[in-house]
Parts: C-alpha cells; sequence; structure tokens
C-alpha cells in the first residue's frame, strides 16, 4: 500500500508548526546508540525515512554522516527545506523510497515507523540499505505514571479512531522479518522542559488526528488540556513545565 493515512496527510500538513514547537528533542545518551548500533559516522550515508520538520534529521548529521531525508507531507518536507535548505530533502514514502539498490548504510525511522508498518516497507527499506545495513526505530513517549500525563492521553483517546499509534503495538506485527536480523531494543530517559503551551498545549495540538479535526473541536482539545494545567499544582502558575518521556530505540541488521 503506497497512500499516506488521512490522519497524517490532512493533521501533518495543517499543524506543521505545531509540531515544532511541540514535541520533545531526543536524549543525549541517543547520541552513542546511533553510534554504537547504527554504525553511523562520518562517510556514511543514512536515509531519514518520515522525516517531517526535519527534527531527527539534525542529529543523523551530528554523527558525520550524511544524511538525506524522506517525506511524503509536501507541507512538512517545506518546512524542512525552509528551516535547513542544507539538508538533503526529497519526496518520497515507505513503500516508494527515491533511491537506487543497495545504497544507503542506514535507514532511521524517527516517531515515523507505525505509520508504514508494513511488509511492503520493509521491503523497500530492505532494498535501499547496503549489506549489513542497519535499520533504527525511535519513539519518544510519555511517561504515563504520572496521573495527570495519563489525565492529558485521556483527552486524546476518544479521537483516536483507526490511526496508527505506537502504543497499540501494532508496528512489531511484520516482524520478524526474512533479510532483517533480530529487533534489539533499548530505552532511554527524556523529558521535555519549556512554556506550558508549547510542552502541553502544542504537543497534544500537534498530534495527527486532533491537527485533523474542526477548529472548535481542536479549541476544545486545547481548552481541556489548559484546565489540566489550571488545575495541576506541579503545573499552575508556571512558566516552564517539565513533560517526561521514555525513549524507545529499536535496531536490526541487513542480512
Amino acid at each position: 500500500m503506497n497512500t499516506i493515512h488521512q490522519a497524517a496527510a490532512v493533521g501533518f500538513a495543517a499543524k506543521a508548526d505545531s509540531y515544532v514547537r511541540g514535541r520533545p528533542d531526543y536524549p543525549p545518551a541517543l547520541d552513542a546508540w546511533l553510534h554504537d548500533e547504527l554504525h553511523l559516522t562520518a562517510g556514511k550515508t543514512v536515509v531519514d525515512l518520515g522525516a517531517g520538520t526535519g527534527k531527527f534529521t539534525l542529529r543523523l548529521i551530528a554523527t558525520g554522516a550524511t544524511a538525506i531525508a524522506v517525506e511524503p507531507v509536501p507541507e512538512m518536507l517545506q518546512k524542512l527545506s525552509e528551516k535547513h535548505p542544507d539538508i538533503t530533502a526529497i519526496a518520497g514514502t515507505a513503500e516508494s523510497i527515491p533511491l537506487a539498490d543497495a545504497s544507503v548504510d542506514a535507514v532511521v525511522c524517527a516517531q515515523a515507523f507505525h505509520w508504514f508498518a508494513t511488509k511492503a516497507a520493509l521491503t523497500e527499506i530492505h532494498r535501499v540499505l547496503k549489506p549489513g545495513g542497519h535499520l533504527g526505530l525511535i519513539w519518544n513517549t510519555r511517561d504515563e505514571r504520572l496521573p495527570w500525563v495519563a489525565r492529558l492521553a485521556d483527552i486524546f483517546k476518544p479521537y483516536e479512531g483507526d490511526t496508527p499509534r505506537h502504543g497499540s503495538g501494532d508496528w512489531k506485527k511484520p516482524f520478524p522479518f526474512k533479510g532483517f536480523g533480530a529487533l534489539k531494543e533499548q530505552h532511554f530517559p527524556n523529558s521535555h522542559i519549556g512554556s506550558p503551551e508549547d510542552v502541553l498545549v502544542n504537543r497534544v495540538l500537534s498530534t495527527s488526528f486532533i491537527a485533523a479535526l474542526p477548529p472548535e473541536k481542536q479549541e476544545q482539545v486545547a481548552t481541556d488540556v489548559r484546565a489540566i494545567i489550571a488545575s495541576e499544582p506541579s503545573l499552575s502558575g508556571r512558566t516552564e513545565v517539565t513533560l517526561p518521556y521514555d525513549t524507545a530505540a529499536y535496531s536490526c541488521v541487513k542480512e
């Protein structure tokens, strides 16, 4: 299947700016993981598949490797190109990557693989990887052990519908996959620190299926998030708040 889910096509197109402001960065420990697990160094070439606005592409470039950003949503690709004109950014999907066979050393999907977790996508990723190349899958997930963080999730869960989500675990269904070794899994603590509007309100509004809602429903969601901020002692009246995350990183090798 070579289509973009409606929630991604509409939501990410509409809220590219909120995505930039509302999404957390990645923990410093992930830099060592990129080096040790994916072997990213100078002289290597890596694809950031589903690159969005290029948030993770910058981390890949920092390894010394040559990074190619591949993104299917035109508005996100435009935002990436405007902000980072020096990055090679091309339109493409996971099922149709516009690169030659065995041409890259690694493919990384940050906050993206759940959108295209199919055998067709893995076949295409396998095609562009060199023998011994690496696939990396990365997600920042909210740490819902804090009650107020769990309450945030309760606000937008009713709107999920059939939107693919990392938390469902459905992305694991294509594995094990012939041609790739076993998935290795690691976790790193992470947090997003900033204003309540960016860290909480814009984070929720940047969620694909929320961003695809009619404006009046989006405003209701924003109102509900602000109500949590006002009622939670650790958030109310603060100019800077912290949203805790767990960063999950998975890797496998092309055999």
